[in-house]
């Protein structure tokens, strides 16, 4: 699984260049590398779709414990999983580290844009926040926002199913019934968190707006992609400070740009922005936390499937312990992504 990981991600990356599309020669690579991750799932699942059900789990079920120090006498599932968990911290520590680097390290492209320094036509590579767009109205950062509540919700109902799951004093079909549900719940809600997500990304949602005889009365909230921000958008026209009409509309007074345009010497018009770097660390961030989400998604379906057939009890419960150590995670990681990305 690891062997295939690894070859989907570097068959997938070199298949696009700056977000285009480069050729197909890679597309069969990413479906075998995707084949070997799946065998490798069956194969995992195989040896454990029978535990927990008609008390095979007291047979075949057996947690091997380490013997190191300072993990001695801790299942080796959890410590793995623990190790797991702190590779992936190194790897959005990184995330965090380079988004906070570029920000501070390239100048804001409002703050290029009042300063006057830059000639309409010619790019000039500035960093524009995702949040400006996405914090500029409810209805942009509606997506993110209930995505979060999402997430937290799920925190709570994985517990829920790993708290019934343990119960002893419970009739095993009303610990079945419950189990699911709870899975299941938690499986609904992290497809809303992506299929949001994709909404937010590439397909926008209409809004009510005033009526008129075109829209008849529906306006339209523009994804990030119909919005011109992309990883390739090295001559992003910078629409929140519109300037066509050359008088100085949405310009701060105190700003260069203002007293330049007063002058007469700045023509104004509208500011071209290399973006690249800005929309690459948003969606490389974002991007990789939803990959997680979506593993969650994946592990979540067989979950639920074997939890509607008995298949977890209080003697091998703890397997849903160790996915909800991943889950809360995720949940984790998004409650400074949201704040990161979207309102800063």
């Amino acid at each position: 699984m690891s062997a295939g990981f690894a070859a989907f991600l570097f068959t997938l990356a070199a298949a696009f260049e700056w977000g285009d599309f480069v050729g197909w020669s890679e597309v069969p690579l990413i479906f075998a590398s995707l084949g070997v991750v799946s065998f490798g799932l069956l194969v995992w699942w195989r040896q454990d779709w029978s535990y927990g059900v008609d008390g095979k789990e007291s047979k075949h079920l057996w947690e091997p414990k380490s013997s190191g120090t300072p993990f001695q006498n801790i299942d080796i599932r959890k410590v793995a999983l623990w190790m797991f968990l702190m590779s992936e911290m190194m790897v959005f520590t990184s995330l965090f580290s380079t988004y906070m680097r570029y920000r501070f390290g390239i100048p804001n492209c409002k703050t290029v844009f009042e300063s006057g320094d830059w000639v309409e036509g010619t790019s000039v590579t500035c960093f524009e926040p995702a949040a400006h767009l996405i914090a500029s109205s409810w209805f942009h950062i509606a997506p993110g926002a209930i995505n979060t509540f999402a997430l937290i919700i799920s925190s709570f109902t994985i517990v829920q199913a790993l708290r019934y799951a343990k119960m002893k004093d419970i009739e095993e079909d009303v610990r079945r019934r419950k189990v699911m549900r709870y899975l299941g719940t938690t499986w609904v809600l992290a497809i809303l968190f992506l299929s949001l997500k994709m909404i937010e990304w590439f397909i926008g949602f209409p809004t009510p707006g005033p009526l008129t005889e075109l829209n008849h009365g529906h306006s339209e909230i523009a994804s990030l992609y119909a919005e011109g921000y992309t990883i390739n958008a090295d001559s992003y026209q910078h629409y929140a400070y519109d300037t066509m009409y050359h008088d100085g509309k949405d310009i701060p007074k105190d700003s260069a740009l203002y007293a330049m345009m007063q002058e007469g010497t700045h023509p104004g018009g509208q500011m071209m922005a290399n973006i690249q770097v800005s929309a690459t660390t948003f969606y490389v961030t974002t991007g990789t936390h939803g990959a997680h989400v979506l593993g969650g998604i994946v592990g979540l379906t067989y979950m639920t499937l074997k939890a509607a057939r008995g298949g977890y009890t209080p003697d091998n419960a703890v397997s849903i312990e160790y996915f909800g150590l991943y889950w809360h995670f995720v949940d984790l990681v998004w409650v400074l992504v949201f704040p990161f990305f979207y309102l800063y």
